[in-house]
């Protein structure tokens, strides 16, 4: 049942006569059906879809002026056919699903929301990792299986684990997110040491290393870098294999950074103690992902692309996309 705020199609939220601008949001579920999208129907003639596929936008942006997008694709070809269209609202940081270079020619403004999830893909990062280091399934299902009840003793040990306190911490990507997590990771106790994707970076509050020496010498590894031809596979079988048996890999950023058959090989060979994904290399997972092979569950962690949507976020990107949009009209 769709909340009392939620509408498809076009809203009637205009008290004062007809508003100039068309707004199309096109994939409205990608955002979730607990909030609302009211401050986005009082900028113009709005309609919102849940969804919408390669055969579905023609129709649907053929008159807007302004459309917003998660993840549907605006390529050269569509856009060809919209000529009304003045500008692309993106509900995301990425703009990889939209033809830049079109849009550029065309003159077609395309905006994008920076930092603002930063503070929850920082927690989902320890979130990950405390279910894999303390065992959190393991230790929940003897509890509830009844065997605790049988126990001779007031605690189990059966599952080994470590604390944060004196390792180090390894950050692929010390932009806003990266920073975030170090502050986070040093306040438990890490030394934290980083890898500049672009080698650009040059942060004087931690120690840069190399991705080898990173890889080498850290406990646990998060991924925070934008997926480019840098990082494409970045972390391929031989570098995957050169982490500590004992160390955890956290991948909340893209997850082509991670090849995930090089991957589950590595885990299969006990050559890392575990990894937590929130990304992967299709989204949805297909029925063919390699992931789904890896011999033993508990040493994978998969959630599905959620890292950055804590309702906080959520409403926070409704807000700035449609203050992007404010922007947009005030200066055109």
């Amino acid at each position: 049942m769709l909340p009392a705020t939620f509408f498809l199609g076009r809203a009637i939220l205009n008290l004062q006569g007809i508003f100039e601008m068309n707004i199309v949001f096109l994939d409205w579920l990608t955002m979730g059906l607990d909030i609302s999208h009211t401050e986005l129907a009082t900028l113009g003639n709005f309609e919102v879809y849940l969804t919408t596929n390669s055969d579905q936008r023609y129709e649907r942006i053929k008159d807007a002026d302004i459309v917003i997008t998660k993840k549907v694709i605006l390529d050269q070809p569509l856009l060809e056919k919209c000529p009304k269209l003045r500008l692309i609202c993106l509900a995301n940081t990425g703009m990889n699903n939209i033809d830049l270079q079109y849009t550029k020619e065309r003159g077609i403004s395309v905006i994008n929301v920076a930092d603002y999830c930063t503070e929850i893909v920082a927690q989902h990062t320890f979130a990950m990792l405390f279910w894999l280091l303390e065992n959190l399934e393991y230790y929940n299902s003897y509890v509830k299986s009844g065997s605790y009840i049988q126990s001779p003793i007031h605690t189990h040990l059966d599952r080994t684990f470590w604390e944060l306190s004196g390792k180090r911490w390894g950050v692929i990507g010390l932009g806003n997110i990266g920073k975030q997590v170090a502050t986070i990771a040093k306040a438990f106790g890490c030394e934290v040491v980083y890898f500049s994707t672009s080698g650009l970076n040059n942060n004087v509050d931690y120690q840069k290393l190399s991705l080898s020496e990173l890889l080498l010498t850290s406990d646990i590894i998060s991924i925070h870098a934008s997926l480019n031809e840098k990082t494409m596979n970045l972390l391929n079988y031989d570098r995957l294999k050169m982490m500590k048996s004992s160390a955890y890999l956290i991948n909340v950023a893209r997850g082509n950074i991670v090849n995930e058959a090089a991957l589950v090989k590595a885990l299969n060979e006990n050559r890392l103690a575990g990894a937590g994904l929130d990304v992967l290399s299709v989204e949805p997972l297909k029925s063919d992902n390699p992931l789904l092979a890896i011999n033993n569950k508990e040493k994978l962690l998969i959630t599905p692309h959620i890292a950055w949507a804590s309702i906080e976020a959520r409403n926070r990107l409704v807000k700035r996309v449609a203050q992007n949009i404010r922007n947009f009209l005030k200066d055109d």
